[in-house]
Formats: C-alpha cells, sequence, structure tokens
C-alpha cells in the first residue's frame, strides 16, 4: 500500500511571512501570517483539505493539508522576519522542491490596502522576509502573493508604519481581500497562472464597497 497519506510527497510550500509574538500579531507586517490563518480556518472546517499538524522544532509552526486537490505544507515561520527564509528553504530541501513549488505570501509597500498581486521572481523591494527567502533559497525564482498595505500619507519612517497594528477600518478590508486571495490561490493550484493572475491582480475592494477609486481620492 501507499501507506499513510501523509507520506504523500508534497506538490508545494505556501508560508505566510510575520513576527511571533503577541506585541506583532495585529501588525501590517504580519499579513502574510494572517493569510495563513484564514486557510488554516478553512481547512480547519473542511474535511476534504485534510488538516493535520507537522511535528516541528520552536522556530516554525507547520501544517499539511491538501490544496488545489494536492498535499502542501503550510508553514508560519517563528523566526522574525529578516530570518523567515532559514525555515521556508528547510522545508524546501526537507521534501525536495524547487523554488518554483513555493508560494510567499507578505505586506507590500507598493501596492495599496485591499490589492494584492501573484508574481513569481524579482527582487525583495527592500522587504526584509522576501530577501531572507531570496537568500537561503539562493534564488528568486519562487511565488509571492504580494498583499498590499499602502504607504502612510505623510512622511515617516517606514518601519514603525510596518510594525502598527491595522487600524479598525483597515483591518476590515483585510477581511474582505483574505477569502479573495485564497480564491486566487485556489484558482492557481487548479487552473494555472493566467487565470489567478487576472482574478488576483484585478481584485479591488473598492469595487466590492460599490466605490469607484476616484471616490476615495482626497482633495489636496
Amino acid at each position: 500500500g501507499l501507506g499513510p497519506k501523509n507520506r504523500m510527497t508534497p506538490k508545494g510550500i505556501l508560508a505566510g511571512l510575520g513576527n511571533p509574538g503577541e506585541q506583532y500579531r495585529e501588525t501590517r507586517h504580519n499579513y502574510g501570517f494572517f493569510l495563513l490563518d484564514h486557510v488554516l480556518g478553512l481547512a480547519a472546517t473542511r474535511k476534504s483539505m485534510r488538516l493535520s499538524p507537522v511535528q516541528e522544532s520552536g522556530d516554525a509552526l507547520a501544517w499539511s493539508a491538501t490544496l488545489g486537490g494536492a498535499p502542501w505544507i503550510l508553514v508560519k515561520p517563528l523566526t522574525y522576519m529578516n530570518k523567515s527564509g532559514l525555515v521556508v528553504a528547510r522545508y524546501a530541501r526537507r521534501h525536495g522542491l524547487g523554488p518554483e513549488s513555493v508560494i510567499v505570501a507578505h505586506d507590500e509597500l507598493d501596492l495599496p490596502l485591499g490589492r494584492m498581486k501573484l508574481k513569481r521572481g524579482g527582487s525583495s523591494a527592500g522587504h526584509n522576509g522576501v530577501e531572507s527567502v531570496i537568500g537561503e533559497l539562493g534564488s528568486p525564482d519562487f511565488w509571492r502573493l504580494r498583499l498590499g498595505i499602502g504607504r502612510p500619507l505623510e512622511r515617516r519612517d517606514m518601519a514603525d508604519w510596518v510594525l502598527e497594528p491595522f487600524a479598525p477600518a483597515e483591518r476590515e478590508t483585510t477581511r474582505l481581500v483574505l477569502p479573495a486571495a485564497w480564491k486566487g490561490l485556489d484558482l492557481f493550484l487548479r487552473r494555472g497562472e493566467a487565470p489567478a493572475v487576472q482574478f488576483l491582480n484585478g481584485f479591488s475592494t473598492e469595487e466590492k464597497a460599490g466605490k469607484t477609486a476616484m471616490d476615495s481620492v482626497s482633495e489636496p
């Protein structure tokens, strides 16, 4: 026989980036954790997703789950953001997976809140977690689900901005984004890059709220 189901080789790794600890839990920089928590919440209620924890050391939380009909490893590095790559690369090596089989969800300053993009490769754009994954995998050629957090309206230190909690209204926006992000990932896993990119990159919470983008532009 094939032995237990969890012995199946995973098809890929979905990693959400963030910082461990209560003081960081609701911060913008933990958007990747939010996404992983959303997927875990769904998997916990759907028997078909076969969620089970993976035995692990103290620097990560990991689960196996069926995503898009295939086994995947879901990972939350607990190393702090700038060392995230150590955990992601360890799982990739353990399962013989190349960068093209890794999806990293992370917060993105260069997209407004309510928008997201799926892309493969490219630079880290100054994101410490993504930089660490590039370094430890030895390649930029993994997938990124970039979850927009926007930039502050006034000039200020970006490190402070990303480590602040989302404002309540912003948190409401993330609650619209996360189910759409999962829908896009599911499209990606079942049907491939083109339909997933079209859906994810075209998604906007402005439309969801029945507004046009112009309505949200404040007067100078």
